[in-house]
């Protein structure tokens, strides 16, 4: 388990995002409430949370909450002073223990709670929260998050909340980092009568209320993020059945509006085939208690763990694009696929910091590919990946700054999964990286983990050392160039545009020879003698799933093999 380095209650603190002395330094000036919110300062440090019970209504015309939220917690270390967070304008509007309010005090989104006496370590506490007032309204949800008062084709209301990175303390009281996941959660809604109110996990109670008003009691039984925990309202309509699964019988559900059943129950057919495809790449679907349901949401999607959010317009592809403009994205449907590959990756295993949010997101997106490989072949996934590097980047490295609520680059979707597939191709042993996938949502089943941990891992569990691949790929924003020339027998080659260290190997193609050479190369020449090598007869390139047509070589050329994500160039 990874140890923080606190830097409690600084008024400034400013990160050098450095990933090589030969980049230029990005830095950044964060602010003490960046520090509060991104780290686990000595508010924070002293206890774990157990449950969350949260009870809140809704004011669709007032665009406002009220609620209330029963809070228990361990205690792990001394302490007397605990940090919740809510932000503006949500008010906390008092703290009950043992029946005694007590003393609240507020630093910007952060609340600073009094106890009346030292905690011991190991003894289990309980308090009350009473919050209200008008949550942050989403802009452009999921991106630009918040609370969503909205109205479907016919009028009615329709409310949900879109919270990831901004977090869930923009509506609810809570320890806001996702280090420290709740064990279990409650979720009760209270809505009129006219609405139907959602949530993770297993509906326990339907009650009728004054006022023509419903309260709706959802329950998760396992670890879950606290941007995860969400309501739906709207007028909504469903079905149920199960799937017969790794564990046995997988309860499902599927919520959509009313008016959109019948297009719903066709499109989402794509769930059988990937949790098939899902539970025998990554191991059972991690949250069997709780049941696995899709709900229709106001925004285009999320990973709500055991209601996945699905705006998607019941149409393949990325609301009906393609992002690898091969076509094969147009086969599926793109929030059914990669919301759900987050129930294994970012749901079942999350990253401690989100500055490690690559972990959810580069092996989210690498489900993409092993679903495209499942549906229609390995060269089909692999072609599908390819297809996105298109839209990398590379403007910043892809790990963020640590304890300050900031994530990194946007690369971590396809320069991450294409890292990953780096990462597969130096295994050469699908067996084994299939192996490593499952177990390593076995080994971090319902944990929080850091960069360190999921290197670790693997390096374990593969026998190989993916550190420099790591830090190059994560940590620098730099395309590593393998440089190289043939003379005769004689091919030279080096790797440029990379880390001091670097010596990742490489797999290319040579015109005249039967299959692909795995070179070793670093940052100063080396030189292999080609004399003696099989000659091929047709294509080259079968074994890593991609036929490479020698006609698109030089005389002499070489091709580096297209499923590593990485550049060359002839020097002279």
């Amino acid at each position: 388990m990874r140890v923080y380095v606190c830097f409690f209650f600084a008024l400034i603190l400013t990160i050098a995002l450095k990933a090589d002395a030969q980049l230029t330094t990005q830095s950044k000036q964060y602010t003490r409430a960046d520090t509060l919110r991104g780290s686990i300062g000595p508010g924070r440090v002293w206890w774990d949370v157990s449950w969350y019970g949260i009870e809140v209504k809704p004011d669709y015309t007032d665009k406002s909450l009220t609620g209330n939220a029963t809070i228990r917690f361990r205690t792990i270390a001394k302490g007397r002073r605990m940090q919740l967070d809510l932000q503006a304008p949500m008010e906390i509007k008092s703290v009950q223990f043992r029946g005694n309010l007590l003393e609240v005090q507020r630093d910007g989104n952060a609340w600073f709670i009094d106890f009346p006496e030292l905690f011991e370590p190991g003894k289990n506490h309980e308090i009350q929260v009473a919050f209200q007032g008008k949550p942050k309204i989403a802009v452009q949800p999921p991106w630009d998050g918040g609370w969503i008062f909205t109205r479907d084709k016919k009028g009615r209301p329709w409310m949900s909340v879109a919270c990831q990175g901004l977090g869930a303390s923009v509506w609810m009281p809570c320890k806001d980092h996702q280090a420290d996941e709740p064990d279990s959660m409650q979720l009760s809604i209270t809505v009129p009568d006219t609405l139907t109110a959602i949530a993770n996990g297993r509906l326990r109670s339907v009650a009728s209320t004054t006022g023509r008003r419903k309260t709706w009691t959802w329950a998760v039984s396992n670890p879950i993020n606290t941007y995860n925990i969400v309501p739906y309202i709207g007028v909504y309509d469903h079905w149920e059945d199960s799937y017969s699964g790794e564990k046995g019988r997988l309860d499902r559900s599927f919520w959509v509006l009313d008016y959109q059943l019948e297009k719903a129950k066709n499109q989402f057919k794509q769930v059988d085939t990937m949790l098939r495809c899902f539970e025998n790449w990554f191991g059972p679907y991690p949250f069997y208690e709780d049941g696995f349901k899709l709900v229709e949401s106001p925004h285009l999607g999320m990973e709500h763990q055991s209601a996945v959010a699905y705006g998607n317009g019941f149409v393949n592809g990325y609301r009906g694009q393609d992002l690898s403009r091969t076509g094969l994205g147009l086969k599926w449907d793109f929030i059914i696929i990669h919301e759900s590959g987050h129930e294994w990756f970012g749901n079942n295993i999350s990253a401690k910091d989100i500055a490690d949010m690559w972990i959810h997101e580069s092996f989210t997106n690498y489900s993409e590919t092993i679903y495209t490989a499942c549906q229609s072949g390995l060269p089909a996934g692999n072609a599908y990946l390819i297809g996105t590097r298109k839209l990398i980047e590379n403007q910043a490295p892809i790990v963020g700054p640590y304890g300050v609520n900031e994530e990194g680059s946007g690369d971590m979707y396809y320069k991450g999964g294409n890292m990953i597939h780096y990462m597969r191709q130096l295994i050469g042993n699908d067996s084994l990286f299939r192996m490593g996938m499952r177990g390593m949502n076995e080994r971090f089943r319902h944990q929080t983990v850091t960069y360190e941990d999921i290197l670790t891992f693997w390096n374990l569990k593969t026998g190989k050392n993916f550190t420099k691949l790591f830090d190059q790929y994560l940590r620098d924003i730099r395309i590593p160039e393998l440089q190289w020339n043939i003379k005769g027998n004689k091919l030279k080659f080096r790797w440029a545009n990379c880390m001091d260290g670097y010596d990742v190997p490489v797999r290319v193609y040579l015109q005249g020879f039967a299959e692909g050479i795995w070179l070793n190369p670093g940052k100063t020449w080396k030189t292999i003698d080609l004399a003696g090598k099989k000659k091929p007869s047709g294509k080259t390139g079968q074994e890593s799933g991609i036929s490479v047509d020698p006609k698109g070589y030089e005389n002499p050329a070489l091709i580096i093999d297209p499923n590593l994500y990485c550049t060359e160039k002839r020097v002279r």
